[in-house]
């Protein structure tokens, strides 16, 4: 009984979609974030570094204490090696750049995709004053003049929402396979 509980619960989880919005973004996150970090890393960096008197901002730190007096370390490892302590300041700056470039690339992505999107408001020319209202608008916003609604055409699905839907159904379609399995293994 609780086995069946359980599944019941899981297979209504999985037919909502959401589990499958949730690892499509995972799965993008964690690609994009490994995309953004090389980005940043080998191909902004490096030409930074080469200005500013061919600097590797990865190994730019500063030794706090510890560590030989007088030695000067060339990398991070060694420092620390050496049992000093390190203020890595170039790999905060490699993390900063790649925060603003992740941001900036889901600021495209959204954008992008909201101009892709379906315009769900459908407008007409106010007869009297000449800007656009909503189609099933009784009184123009801009002129406060009465007019006449018109009915709205059916919206047609977008290529994305018709695919989401196709995923769903193949889903549902294993989730119930499994609960036929789950059943028939008993």
């Amino acid at each position: 009984m609780a086995k069946n509980k359980f599944f019941n619960e899981f297979r209504a989880f999985i037919e909502r979609g959401s589990a499958i919005d949730m690892a499509v973004g995972i799965i993008v996150g964690s690609v994009m974030t490994s995309m953004v970090n090389s980005l940043v890393k080998d191909v902004i960096m490096p030409p930074i570094g080469m200005v500013l008197g061919n600097i590797d901002f990865s190994q730019f730190f500063i030794v706090l204490s510890g560590g030989e007096p007088g030695v000067h370390y060339n990398t991070i490892a060694e420092a620390q090696a050496a049992g000093a302590a390190t203020m890595n300041i170039g790999l905060f700056l490699n993390t900063v750049v790649s925060f603003f470039v992740t941001m900036f690339a889901v600021f495209l992505l959204v954008r992008i995709m909201n101009k892709v999107r379906v315009n769900k408001m459908v407008t007409r020319e106010c007869p009297y004053c000449k800007s656009k209202i909503n189609v099933a608008a009784s009184k123009c916003p801009n002129c406060c003049s009465a007019v006449k609604p018109e009915k709205t055409p059916k919206e047609q699905s977008s290529d994305l929402e018709k695919s989401l839907k196709k995923i769903t159904k193949i889903a549902k379609n294993k989730a119930s396979k499994i609960a036929k399995f789950t059943k028939a293994s008993r």
